[in-house]
C-alpha cells in the first residue's frame, strides 16, 4: 500500500517520550509509532460504534430472528 507523508506537530514533553520508547526498541521509529497508535485509535472508535449500534437492538427481537427456522432443524441435528 502507499504510504503518504503528513506533518504534525507535538509539544517537547511528549516528543522526548516517544523517542524514549523508539531507544527502547518499543518501536522501530517516530514513523511506526505513530502508524501504530492512530491504528488502534481508529480500530478502538470503530468498536465504540458497534457497540452503541448494538445497544439500538431490541434483545428479544434479536434472539426471536436468531432462533427462527431452528426447531425445523433441529430434528435433523446429531446427539451429542
Amino acid at each position: 500500500m502507499a504510504r503518504m507523508k503528513v506533518a504534525i506537530s507535538l509539544d517537547e514533553h511528549t516528543l522526548q517520550r516517544l523517542d524514549r520508547l523508539v531507544a527502547a526498541a518499543v518501536f522501530p521509529s517516530r514513523s511506526q509509532a505513530f502508524q501504530i497508535a492512530i491504528e488502534e485509535k481508529l480500530m478502538r472508535l470503530e468498536q465504540g460504534r458497534l457497540a452503541r449500534e448494538c445497544t439500538k437492538l431490541d434483545p428479544v427481537f434479536e434472539k426471536a430472528l436468531a432462533e427462527e427456522g431452528l426447531s425445523e432443524d433441529a430434528a435433523t441435528w446429531p446427539v451429542y
